[in-house]
């Protein structure tokens, strides 16, 4: 089925250019176009959509309400918002309704891509109940202590970016909205970025207080919800698993660039978890708690209860939010790489091994967490297991436990 598209703007011939940009994917793509939100709405409540891209500056209803209705009502729609760069205070405003923000005039193959990667995994996800959840987030919780931590840090007088670059850097929540705002190419960087702590550098410390004290793109995690899971377990985990990750893929001389995913990669591989433990923690409570005969793994307990295991449910909400693909993949085969259709060392090889390793060091090694050693051996590296988790436990005994 071809992937539908509307597209909002007041002005006509920004209309009629955006058709253009369109023109050489239409044979996947079917077009339609509203004069502003009002428009937007009817035409929303006739037929189905797939993605709605929008203007921000609009005469009555502006983008970001736009969005707003549409989060509301419709969901599952991918929403995208187009921007002038000089509007921050307008993108600021979009930044919570809108899946991903471009500046105006907008690139075509930067519109064009932003679509593909936000809708590149829509059919991952069967369910559409839980397709809806996860496209109506747009927040992740944090820890507590660490939501404490970033409030108390930038409401001083003394604020230091690179102290809320490391809080945010050990965060689930935190790094992966950053990443999102960061990758949108409204803030224009066109090289890659390294680490959420480079990500709070570029953004600078202004744009940080006004999106995390004004907009409140972080939230703190419910207590009720942290039952569903041992959070400071999941935490660690992830953040010990991004440094072996990045550990693993400098040891197989990957470019810098991929050992920099690699962490992001593992930082966030388990984002899933915290997205059903949060927004369906009696059912996903359930799930975990039920009767398992010793071959079953979580990961089956989850696509029982879910019809998806949190691998892919974590990769559906990166792709919507815009990160890089080489993420995306990551979380969404971190448990299954073999699936892959890509056979080579980088991210995914990087976190399944981190993964796997981690578990395997602090004496928890289960069923979901056996190495795929037909993987590992297609990539010509099985033979240097060992010595990756000698490295691994080298990196614990360094105390490299925070991104840098």
């Amino acid at each position: 089925m071809k992937l539908k598209i509307l597209l909002v703007d007041d002005d006509p011939q920004v209309l009629q250019g955006l058709v253009r940009m369109m023109r050489s994917r239409r044979q996947e793509w079917e077009i339609a176009t509203a004069a502003g939100g009002p428009e937007a709405l009817a035409i929303l409540s006739r037929q189905p959509f797939d993605v709605v891209v929008s203007d921000m500056r609009m005469p009555g209803m502006d983008g970001a309400q736009l969005l707003g209705e549409v989060k509301k009502r419709y969901p599952e729609i991918v929403r995208i918002v187009l921007s002038g760069q000089s509007d921050k205070e307008m993108v600021l405003k979009s930044v919570m309704p809108a899946h991903q923000y471009l500046t105006k005039p907008c690139n075509d193959e930067i519109l064009k891509s932003s679509i593909e990667r936000s809708c590149g995994l829509r059919d991952l996800l069967a369910d559409h109940s839980l397709k809806q959840l996860v496209s109506r987030i747009d927040s992740l919780p944090s820890l507590p202590a660490l939501y404490v931590e970033i409030l108390k840090e930038l409401e001083s007088q003394y604020a230091s970016i690179h102290r809320i670059g490391e809080v945010i850097s050990q965060d689930i929540g935190m790094t992966a909205k950053i990443l999102q705002l960061v990758n949108s190419a409204f803030f224009g960087y066109c090289r890659h970025i390294s680490s959420p702590a480079q990500a709070v550098e570029l953004l600078g410390l202004e744009t940080i207080k006004a999106l995390v004290l004004s907009v409140k793109i972080f939230s703190q995690m419910d207590r009720s919800s942290m039952t569903v899971l041992a959070m400071d377990r999941i935490w660690a985990h992830s953040l010990a698993t991004g440094v072996f990750a990045r550990t693993i893929a400098t040891a197989e001389k990957c470019e810098r660039a991929v050992a920099d995913d690699a962490f992001m990669s593992g930082m966030l591989h388990d984002v899933g978890k915290l997205i059903l433990a949060v927004n369906l923690p009696k059912l996903y409570k359930e799930a975990l708690a039920g009767p398992r005969s010793s071959e079953d793994s979580v990961l089956e307990a989850e696509r029982q209860t879910f019809g998806v295991t949190h691998a892919e449910v974590g990769a559906y909400l990166l792709s919507l939010w815009g990160l890089p693909f080489p993420i995306v993949e990551a979380v969404a085969f971190h448990h299954a790489p073999g699936r892959c259709p890509q056979k080579k060392m980088g991210p995914l090889a990087a976190v399944h091994a981190g993964n796997c390793l981690e578990y395997a060091i602090n004496g928890q090694e289960d069923d979901q967490c056996q190495m795929d050693a037909a993987y590992i051996d297609e990539l010509e590296v099985l033979h240097t297991i060992p010595a990756w988790q000698a490295l691994c436990r080298q990196a614990i005994k360094d105390g490299d436990g925070h991104d840098n």
